[in-house]
C-alpha cells in the first residue's frame, strides 16, 4: 500500500471488478476519462470479466493496475496504472481516472498521480514517465502540469468527441524534474 494525502494506492482485487463495470458504463465518466472511446465502454460484466483476470494476473516488472482508495472513508474511488515499463530505457507511460464522481475536482487525482510517479521513481528508478489526455480535458492537462508533467507534443485531430476533433496531448516527466529525486 502507498498512501498519501488524500488517497492510498493498492493492489487490485477481484471485488474491484464492481467499480470498474460501474465507471466503464457512466457516460460522463468514460467521456473524461477517453474522450468517449467505445473501447473503454459501455462493457457487459462478461466481457469486463475477462479483462480484468487479465489485469490481476499482470506482471508488476512491465506493469500494474491500483485501486485508489479514499483515505477519509475508505471508499474506492478509482484506478492507476502503470504500463510499457522498459526496464532498459527508463521509462513507464502511466494513467490515473477517478470514476467517483463526486470524488471529482477535490485533488483525489492528483493526489493518486503523485503517488504512482513517486513509486515508479523510486522502486524502478526509472528515467522518464509519460502520460497523455485528449485536449478537451482541460481539467486533466491542469492536473498534469501541476503535477511537474510537460506537455511535450500533440497527435493533432485524434479524438473524435460528439462530432468535433480534439488533440491527443502527450506529457513527459524526466527523473530529475521530480522533487526530492537526483539523477
Amino acid at each position: 500500500m502507498i498512501e498519501g494525502k488524500l488517497v492510498r494506492l493498492r493492489v487490485l482485487r477481484a471485488e474491484d471488478a464492481e467499480h470498474h463495470l460501474r465507471w466503464r458504463n457512466d457516460p460522463e465518466v468514460a467521456h473524461w476519462a477517453t474522450g468517449g472511446n467505445p473501447c473503454f465502454g459501455p462493457v457487459t460484466a462478461e466481457a469486463l470479466e475477462l479483462g480484468f483476470e487479465t489485469m490481476l494476473r499482470l506482471n508488476p516488472r512491465e506493469s500494474a493496475v491500483f485501486t485508489v482508495e479514499d483515505l477519509a472513508d475508505g471508499a474506492v474511488i478509482g484506478m492507476a496504472d502503470y504500463r510499457d515499463l522498459d526496464p532498459f530505457t527508463g521509462l513507464a507511460t502511466v494513467g490515473v481516472t477517478i470514476g467517483a464522481r463526486d470524488r471529482w475536482g477535490r485533488g483525489h487525482g492528483s493526489d493518486a498521480l503523485r503517488l504512482l510517479v513517486g513509486h515508479l521513481f523510486g522502486a524502478f528508478g526509472l528515467h522518464r514517465i509519460e502520460l497523455d489526455t485528449w485536449s478537451g480535458n482541460e481539467r486533466a492537462v491542469r492536473a498534469f502540469t501541476r503535477a511537474g508533467f510537460r506537455e511535450e507534443g500533440r497527435r493533432r485531430a485524434t479524438v473524435l468527441v460528439a462530432g468535433k476533433r480534439y488533440d491527443t496531448v502527450l506529457f513527459g516527466m524526466l527523473r530529475e524534474e521530480w522533487p526530492g529525486t537526483t539523477s
